[in-house]
This record gives C-alpha cells, structure tokens and sequence, in this order.
C-alpha cells in the first residue's frame, strides 16, 4: 500500500477543515481528490507529506510514517497548486536543482533532468528564467520541477489549472503515462474536465467531508441520471413543460433563455421520444445535445452546489 489514510482531521481554529477522511492508494493506482475550492483537497495532500500538523487520525507512506522516516521523500514528486520555483534560475537549472535533492549522482541527476525537458515540451525554452515564460508555462515548468527524480509517488495539486490547452493537453498525456510506467498518483482538482480525463478511483469531498468514492462510472450511477439531453427551443408553454415532464424516464425538466434542459434515466430513445414529441405540437428546434451526466452533475445532484469548469482549490 503506498498511501493508507485513516479518519484525518485537520483544524483551524473551531473549524473542521478536513474532517474525519479515509482513504487509500495502491501500488500503481490512480486516484483524485475531488471538489470545489475550500473542500479540504490541498490540505490532505500537505497531510501525506507531513507539511502541515493534523489534529487526529493516521497516515502512512510506503507503509511507515513520513514524519519518522524523513528519507522516504526521495521516493515522493510534489506538484503544488502555485509553483515553487527560484526566479534567478533558468527553467533546466530550476528542474537539475530539484531533482538534485534526491539524486546526488551529477551523470544520472543531469539525465533526468534533460529527461523532464522533453516530457513538458520545454525543450524550447530551457535557457529561460521564469519571469520570461506565460503562466502555462510556469505550470508545465513546475511539473516538471515535481517529476524529474522519478518518483514512485506523485502528488499533483490542480496541475493543469490556468493551462492552455496544448500545456493541458501534454501535462495529461504525462500524467496518464506515468502512472502506466507504474508511478502511484494522486491528483487534487475541482475541474471537471480533468476529473473526467484521467483514469481510477475519484475521492469526492465537500466542506472537508468524503461524501462519496469510485470509480467515475460508479458515482454516475449513484444518482440514477443516464443522459441530459439539451434543447434550443423558444415560447414553451408551462403546459408543454408539464407533459414534457411525463414522458418515459424524463426525471427533471427546465427551462429557461430559450433553452430546455433535460435529465432522463436509463432507457432507450430518450432523445428521440423528446425530438417526437415537441414537433408534433410544432415547436420549433435549433441546437440540440445528448450526452451522459458528467461529474459536475453528480456533484451538482449531492450536494446542491454546481461546479464550474474552472473550479480550483
């Protein structure tokens, strides 16, 4: 077991910031923390890494306790939320110099940083200093700074927040790759997109709290929503909702600037029974989408509280 977590709570002041979680990765495995900004994500990745003092509960790495076997870092990447870098370093020396924490030899240290170059695309940029690269770039930089010993635990903290899409793209690709070479993750994020790109078991908190855990399959399934089918349509009547709302597995309908939005359960035809539905009383259509809930709608179904694609801790 690489992480073995047990009932950890986390103060400040009368406040529960993280309360009571447990969780657990294994060797290989791949899992996320889950939810919006203040839930409690960083500070259970601060936990793993004995950053930050707990209040209660137990946890161990690699089967001992971190803060009494300090050496077992060097088997452990950090990426945090707001990159740690030395601004009078250029981005190679930044990524030999944290890599030169764990791996003294200067042959194979050199290796593995000119290795993590070329895993983040920052081949281009590697006699850079900080102050000249975008913030994307920062944030692949930071990865990078976080992977080059190659650890047997990495532990991300909203990696691809305020990426673009081709840095989000490559730090995704890595992160996917890593974790297939057998590399153990564990990943914080509140961005839906993220969640649902990357493979294994999803940690879903809210307020400090576990409120629900499985694979993305699995939480879709707790909340019994197969397919949200979404409308362009104008001037719905409130009777046209209400028979809307009787039609074979339809379980929640809204309407609202001309657009109707609506969740079914499992079934066959749910789209095409709506689509027959409207023309036969002459409702004019324009766009329309069909697609599975996302975990921002299992997350939306739990606690009330829906999550945007930006959504970060």
């Amino acid at each position: 077991m690489v992480i073995q977590m047990q009932r950890l709570v986390k103060r400040y002041g009368s406040s529960n910031v993280v309360d009571h979680i447990s969780l657990s990765l294994e060797d290989g495995e791949m899992a996320g923390l889950f939810g919006p900004v203040g839930c409690g994500k960083s500070t259970v990745l601060k936990a793993i890494l004995s950053l930050t003092k707990v209040n209660k509960g137990e946890i161990e790495v690699f089967g001992k306790r971190l803060s009494a076997f300090p050496m077992l870092k060097r088997n452990i990447g950090y990426v945090p939320q707001e990159p740690i870098l030395y601004r009078e370093l250029t981005v190679y020396e930044n990524i030999e110099y944290f890599c030169g924490l764990y791996i003294k030899d200067k042959k194979e240290r050199i290796k593995a940083a000119e290795e993590a170059v070329e895993w983040t695309g920052l081949h281009d940029f590697w006699k850079f200093y900080p102050r000249q690269l975008n913030e994307s770039l920062l944030k692949r930089l930071n990865f990078a700074c976080g992977i080059a010993h190659r650890p047997k635990l990495l532990l991300l903290d909203e990696p691809m927040n305020d990426m673009d899409i081709i840095g989000s793209h490559v730090i995704r690709e890595k992160i996917i790759e890593l974790n297939q070479k057998g590399t153990a993750i564990l990943y914080a994020t509140g961005n839906v997109e993220d969640v649902e790109s990357l493979s294994g078991k999803i940690y879903m908190l809210d307020r400090g709290k576990l409120i629900a855990q499985g694979t993305k399959e699995e939480l879709k399934e707790m909340i019994g929503i197969g397919e949200k089918i979404t409308v362009e349509t104008w001037h719905l009547t409130q009777e046209i909702l209400e028979e809307l709302q009787q039609l074979p597995n339809v379980c929640d309908v809204k309407y609202y600037s001309g657009q109707l939005t609506m969740k079914s359960v499992n079934g066959r035809h749910n789209l095409v029974n709506v689509l027959n539905f409207l023309q036969e009383r002459d409702v004019s259509i324009g766009s329309v989408y069909s697609e599975r809930p996302t975990l921002g709608d299992v997350y939306l179904e739990m606690t009330g509280k829906e999550l945007t694609a930006n959504e970060v801790i």
